[in-house]
């Protein structure tokens, strides 16, 4: 690659080359194993629920065995195939982080590559945090530089520009240079897909989502390895990303990729989930629980409970609203205001159990659900925040509010160490026993010393 550096690929390019593990700051590099640990947690987690077992049962049929770990699974698969299961086992809950600003599931599409992909090449630990960090990065910068175009055309952001960021990731880690970096890029947009067609039905596709991201990048940059050509201009071209996945392309605003890339670090910007749940609910959960908290509310004082809400965020988690009254699974509760505030008010919590088909066909939760809807919030501070507000009136006259202005996990009211930590053991000892969990820990909190990435893999197959 020579020349001046004109193209959004040649940047993101120069990027990887220059990439130093060395100068990413202490903070950056902590929150980033931090992620990892995280998203590990919630494979664990995840390994229980029926999607898991039928796209394990899928993936081995169709490919056979592999050398590649499943998380909590006593079970390894082929590159291709392990990402796939991995990470749809990560995102598989919806309880993993997102980049605010992109809305994007990072770490489900970057973490898969990182261990597919590392393993593959025999990375030690620093070299598969780096292509760790690069693909979380690019994901995020990409994603935040739509301004939400991606959702209004119809597109999920995590598995179109997960996509991007798994191709460089693995990019870096397969030692691509130059115009190889340009190709993968290149190739990888006519791969990156994700509809948002599982809104209506509360199909399970989404949760695929990141993990095809993961496999087509590690495709893409193995593709332009072998020389493989793909186009120059994939995010601004004619065709290009922002004019082929946005309604309107004049939303974009490209400068946010390049600008300070490589020196600051827009992934710390991405939020933990406290609830397992769409991140556009989790504002509606703590507001709700405020209320039922402040004002000992029962489901019994229940007249009415409205969801003020950005327009954007209620065609996600408020339209049909014939079907969010009436959840027809765990993916449909998920993606459901009326549902995450009707449990929170019934049971005073939302955790993964009231996902559980229990849950599901509670009739008091059920009942609050009639009860509930929404209004448009013109004050709302989305895509900065994913605030909101629940009014509740109650059956002896009451009008009651809270906001919540900056909604919690976010990076300006963060959730602390100790409380991913706790969350991690909480998710992973659903599957494993907490002995295998604190080792899963140790290899993650120390992984840039690790001289491979075995010493990781080896604690994620079931014992």
């Amino acid at each position: 690659m020579s020349g001046t550096k004109s193209t959004l690929s040649e940047a993101l390019a120069d990027f990887v080359e220059a990439f130093d593990l060395d100068q990413v700051p202490g903070d950056v590099l902590d929150r980033a194993k931090l992620n990892i640990l995280d998203a590990l947690g919630i494979g664990f987690a995840s390994v229980g629920f029926d999607f898991a077992e039928r796209l394990a049962s899928a993936l081995t049929e169709i490919g056979g065995t592999g050398d590649y770990p499943i998380i909590g699974m006593d079970l390894r698969l082929s590159q291709r195939d392990s990402t796939h299961l991995n990470g749809t086992l990560i995102h598989g809950l919806d309880y993993d982080d997102t980049h605010s600003g992109a809305v994007v599931h990072t770490s489900a599409s970057a973490v898969p590559t990182m261990l597919a992909a590392g393993l593959a090449t025999g990375a030690d630990g620093r070299r598969a945090l780096g292509a760790f960090l690069i693909a979380s990065e690019a994901a995020s910068r990409i994603g935040a530089a739509a301004n939400g175009g991606f959702h209004q055309r119809g597109f999920h952001p995590t598995g179109v520009v997960g996509a991007f960021g798994s191709a460089i990731g693995a990019g870096y880690l397969y030692g691509l240079k130059g115009d190889q970096l340009l190709d993968a890029q290149g190739i990888v947009l006519s791969q990156a897909s994700a509809s948002l067609e599982f809104l209506d039905d509360g199909a399970w596709t989404k949760r695929n989502h990141p993990a095809w991201a993961s496999a087509c990048g590690q495709t893409a940059a193995m593709m332009a390895k072998h020389g493989y050509f793909g186009p120059r201009k994939p995010y601004e071209g004619r065709y290009g990303l922002f004019n082929l996945y946005m309604r309107d392309p004049a939303m974009a605003d490209p400068s946010v990729i390049t600008e300070g890339l490589g020196r600051e670090w827009s992934m710390m910007g991405i939020a933990f989930k406290p609830y397992p749940a769409c991140h556009f609910n989790h504002a509606f959960a703590d507001a709700t629980l405020a209320l039922k908290n402040e004002h000992k509310l029962t489901p019994a004082d229940i007249k009415s409970m409205t969801a003020r809400i950005h327009e954007d965020q209620s065609n996600v988690v408020c339209e049909p609203e014939v079907n969010k009254m009436r959840p027809q699974n765990a993916y449909d509760a998920q993606f459901s205001v009326h549902y995450i505030m009707s449990a929170s008010m019934s049971r005073g919590q939302f955790t993964l159990d009231e996902l559980e088909d229990d849950a599901l066909q509670d009739q008091t939760i059920l009942d609050l659900c009639s009860k509930s809807g929404y209004e448009i919030d013109p004050e709302s501070a989305y895509p900065t925040y994913y605030s909101g507000e629940v009014v509740i009136e109650t059956n002896d006259g009451r009008r009651l509010a809270h906001r919540e202005a900056i909604n919690r996990g976010s990076a300006d009211n963060p959730v602390s160490p100790a409380d991913i930590e706790a969350k991690f053991f909480a998710n992973a000892t659903r599957t494993v026993e907490r002995a295998q969990a604190e080792r899963v820990m140790d290899a993650v909190m120390s992984l840039e010393s690790h001289g491979s990435l075995d010493v990781l893999a080896d604690t994620l197959v079931k014992s």
